[in-house]
């Protein structure tokens, strides 16, 4: 069992423990009526990582910490500004299989093994809001550092006094900048190391994290620019890895979508890195995408149906409609769910991220890789561009029917690859990329309509032939078909239109200038 929380927190140093002058009188503070002391705590973690720091390396970190009101396993996971997701388990001997699984896309099937022991004598102030509740918590801990692991070139000890200050869950984030005022105006700076962990392994001389950044790329050039983006696309897989796990929504939507993206623009640069080396990833990309898909298409599939059905009136609903909709929905949900959970548990999965860590730290790079980005860039839009544009017009060359709703599938996987190629392109082209990449999202959403109207349609064609042999009515699964066929030409008929949006003149001409 665990339980999760948002944990918001600025470090500062302290000049004592003990003899706290030096601290303001946080009453004067807007937002603080009251302070109430707590403590002495004894606290004792051990931290894990492997044996390269994976986990610090991609900011996060796992201790077994006893002691305090709050004694158990902690997974820090990184989030935007001064907030980490911290998932707690119970006090155990060994790492919980559960943390150990939300830390697996950052350890990478790396053994977890005691990194640094420290040890705190923790005295807390609680800031009360005028409504009497806590609005932040004040530590101030005398700390001392062990480095357990053998490689550490200076002393294996070390010692440091610092301040806490963690906002309260449903406290006004706003809150921190105020005490963080009041702080630095009595000379109390912010901490020059992120966490404790950080301090005691630089302190001790432990072996750094594995270098994050690619150092035979040229400054400037193409492959910085490309490569920047694929980086960015990895750390998001990475990072979307314990959300999916834990079934947040929109998570396998999300790590879906990154699956594609990094596909694509592997594809798109051929020219910046070499084939051989990422045509592979790209397959392996593709089957992750696709295990994921299968979760994230049913969830499309079902909020789709459900909606369609209470929208209507009660006399349009004929049979036990939503009863067989629901059994629908749960047997093809539970396969889907451990279709993602059995390839996120594989070792395929997990040689996947390794690949992806090493194409980003060793990139394959091609004679382009040096040139210069805007050249490669507007070569690598204008190739997808006007593979789109053979697909579009093809597609609507066709007449109605089976053949044509294939052609537009491929049509809206080029606006796809289009769009994503226009992404990396911002920094270096501007607005013109950015307009582009905006109009042919406007041609994948139709062509996106369009096709969740295909698939629905086959599947609504199984459950009206699942209730008829029954002997339900069928009727409200006719309604829906119709409906949904409905949804595709309306589609169709509005395609020329958007298409002649996305290739109006001067869009195209405005990458090339």
């Amino acid at each position: 069992m665990t339980y999760s929380k948002r944990e918001t927190e600025r470090k500062y140093e302290a000049p004592s423990a003990d003899d706290t002058a030096w601290l303001p009188d946080f009453t004067r503070v807007d937002g603080i009526a009251s302070v109430v002391g707590e403590g002495p705590d004894e606290l004792d973690a051990v931290y894990y990582d492997t044996d390269d720091l994976r986990l610090i390396g991609a900011s996060a970190s796992l201790r077994r910490r006893a002691g305090g009101g709050d004694a158990g396993w902690h997974l820090k996971l990184p989030m935007p500004g001064d907030s980490r997701q911290e998932v707690q388990a119970p006090l155990s001997d060994t790492v919980p299989v559960t943390l150990r699984d939300l830390a697996l896309s950052r350890t990478r099937g790396g053994d977890l093994k005691p990194v640094v022991r420290i040890r705190s004598t923790r005295r807390t102030r609680h800031l009360i809001g005028p409504a009497g509740t806590v609005v932040a918590e004040l530590s101030l801990d005398r700390v001392r550092a062990e480095s357990l692991l053998a490689k550490s070139t200076r002393a294996a000890h070390t010692a440091w006094t610092e301040m806490e200050v963690e906002l309260a869950e449903e406290a006004d984030p706003s809150l921190l900048d105020v005490v963080d005022k009041a702080l630095r105006e009595n000379g109390i700076d912010r901490a020059r190391s992120p966490s404790k962990l950080a301090r005691a392994l630089e302190e001790t001389g432990a072996a750094r994290p594995a270098q994050e950044r690619a150092e035979n790329v040229v400054p400037g050039s193409a492959a910085e620019e490309v490569l920047r983006y694929v980086d960015a696309q990895v750390h998001r897989l990475v990072d979307l890895d314990p959300a999916v796990r834990r079934g947040l929504p929109d998570s396998v939507h999300r790590m879906h979508v990154t699956c594609r993206r990094l596909r694509s623009t592997l594809r798109t640069h051929r020219a910046v890195l070499a084939r051989g080396v990422t045509d592979p990833v790209r397959e392996e990309l593709k089957w992750l995408g696709g295990e994921l898909g299968a979760e994230r298409d049913h969830e499309v599939l079902m909020g789709h149906f459900d909606a369609r059905i209470r929208a209507w009136p009660s006399e349009l609903v004929l049979g036990p409609v939503g009863a067989r909709l629901q059994v629908w929905n749960v047997c093809r949900s539970s396969e889907a769910r451990q279709r993602t959970l059995d390839a996120l548990h594989s070792p395929r999965y997990l040689a996947l991220l390794n690949t992806l860590t090493t194409l980003t730290k060793q990139p394959p790079l091609r004679r382009k890789a040096t040139g210069e980005p805007e050249q490669v860039q507007v070569q690598a839009v204008l190739k997808e561009y006007d593979r789109l544009a053979g697909r579009v017009a093809h597609a609507l060359d066709l007449p109605p029917g089976t053949e044509r709703d294939t052609a537009l599938l491929q049509g809206r996987k080029a606006a796809k690859k289009t769009r994503y190629a226009t992404e990396p392109a911002r920094a270096t082209l501007g607005k013109p990329a950015k307009r582009l990449g905006k109009r042919v999202k406007a041609v994948q959403k139709v062509l996106g309509e369009h096709q969740d109207s295909v698939v629905a349609r086959d599947v609504l064609r199984d459950l009206a032939l699942a209730a008829h042999a029954a002997g339900e009515p069928a009727f409200t699964w006719g309604l829906l078909y119709g409906e949904e066929k409905a949804v595709a030409e309306r589609c169709e008929r509005e395609l020329p239109t958007v298409w002649a949006d996305a290739s109006k003149p001067g869009l195209r001409e405005a990458l090339v200038d």
